[in-house]
């Protein structure tokens, strides 16, 4: 399996030392670090481009640019068949409330909407506007692998049913879910399909067109970009719906769910961003085809993340009183992220040890709200949570091992 760890130098924040430790960045799950590039083009356009859209001077005109090869770049990502299916927005979550409230002005009482108990909350509260104007919200039962119960699923999905929402990986647990199964399900009743792949896109290859989801949501601080969501949209779907926005916006996709001014140095920063990932392959020419350089290099970014998935995952299980939650680490596609517990230890103590040996992870709920409840560990703290990404090494694992199996002592001893 190849070893990512080269493209660190790109990384300044690598560089940090705290308390005489370099930093491991295992938080990743939560937002990657930046590399340079991504950094200097953010800067680049408040140096020399910084306008607004839509001018008759260079650097509105430039700003146009920096939109259009955004929406070419997120579409080569996430192998989508137009740019003009890309609309981009503050944050996922922002993105999905409005979505809700367009897709709430068709709803009619007695309407059925599928969540998930696996998902993130902001694939999962943003549908309850619908609930609002008299939809009934369905929700999809989690196994006590953190994987969800797919024949409840499917009996949940019936002639009602006028949307389903999942995840493509959960971002508590790992778990990559049977998306092409539930699509099926929902042609098969003519629903609309949301997805949140916001913990998929960093992690694996992602490909629209096959999949064919009506919604796709992403953000860019989980591969390497600034804070920027970013919606999908199946040609037509977005045209059909009663976006809210302002009379001069163009009232056709992708502008259409597109509130107001972007955020052009962020965009910029996205298009970065995604040339950062596609070099990530270096088997593959430079000068190839965009898309074709992006699905080999998150072929790769898999394989080497896989790798030390393993380590982390097996070397978790050695260790006496820890608890790993989510599928195990075999055959099936699986997120390199890694949740857990220690006997004895609030998963805050556990976050806070680690992050005194400049180990930094998560501890919480995540935003997953559901699943930790699920699972029975709301009331005792949650989980802590550790996330491989391609500048992530075996030394940084192998770090975080040892101090997990030095606790339960005290964080002040």
């Amino acid at each position: 399996m190849p070893d990512l760890s080269r493209c660190r130098s790109q990384f300044p924040s690598l560089e940090r030392v705290v308390g005489g430790r370099p930093v491991a960045y295992l938080d990743g799950p939560g937002g990657t670090q930046v590399p340079a590039g991504v950094i200097a083009a953010v800067t680049g356009y408040y140096q020399s481009s910084n306008a607004n859209a839509h001018g008759v001077f260079a650097a509105s005109v430039e700003t146009d640019a920096v939109i259009a090869d955004a929406r070419a770049a997120m579409a080569a990502l996430l192998g989508a068949p137009s740019p003009a299916t890309i609309s981009f927005g503050q944050n996922m979550t922002t993105l999905a409330f409005s979505l809700a409230h367009a897709l709430a002005r068709r709803v009619r009482p007695g309407d059925e909407v599928v969540v998930t108990d696996l998902d993130h909350d902001a694939n999962v509260t943003p549908w309850r506007v619908l609930a609002e104007r008299g939809a009934v919200l369905r929700h999809v039962p989690v196994r006590p692998d953190a994987t969800l119960d797919m024949d409840a699923f499917r009996a949940l999905v019936g002639e009602r049913t006028r949307l389903v929402a999942a995840g493509y990986a959960s971002n508590a647990a790992g778990t990559v879910n049977d998306l092409a199964t539930i699509r099926a399900w929902t042609r098969e009743v003519g629903a609309l399909l949301a997805v949140d792949a916001v913990h998929w896109v960093p992690h694996g290859v992602v490909d629209v067109t096959a999949l064919d989801p009506d919604f796709l949501f992403c953000s860019a601080y989980k591969f390497f970009g600034p804070h920027v969501g970013v919606l999908y949209s199946r040609p037509g779907a977005l045209d059909a719906l009663p976006t809210d926005r302002v009379r001069p916006q163009r009232d056709a996709a992708p502008e259409r769910v597109e509130t107001g001014t972007l955020n052009h140095a962020a965009l910029a920063g996205v298009t970065a961003a995604v040339e950062f990932v596609a070099g990530l392959a270096p088997a593959t020419p430079a000068d190839g085809e965009l898309r074709e350089r992006l699905v080999a290099a998150m072929t790769t970014v898999y394989d080497g993340e896989r790798r030390l998935l393993e380590r982390l995952w097996q070397g978790l299980g050695e260790l006496p009183g820890v608890r790993r939650f989510g599928p195990e680490v075999g055959e099936a596609q699986r997120a390199p992220t890694v949740s857990f517990t220690v006997d004895g230890v609030h998963p805050d103590e556990a976050a806070a040890r680690l992050a005194a040996a400049g180990v930094y992870v998560w501890s919480g709920n995540f935003y997953a709200v559901t699943v930790v409840e699920r699972l029975g560990q709301a009331a005792s703290g949650g989980l802590v949570r550790a996330g491989v990404a391609p500048y992530t090494t075996e030394e940084e694992v192998d770090r975080l091992l040892a101090v997990v199996a030095g606790l339960p002592a005290p964080v002040s001893s």
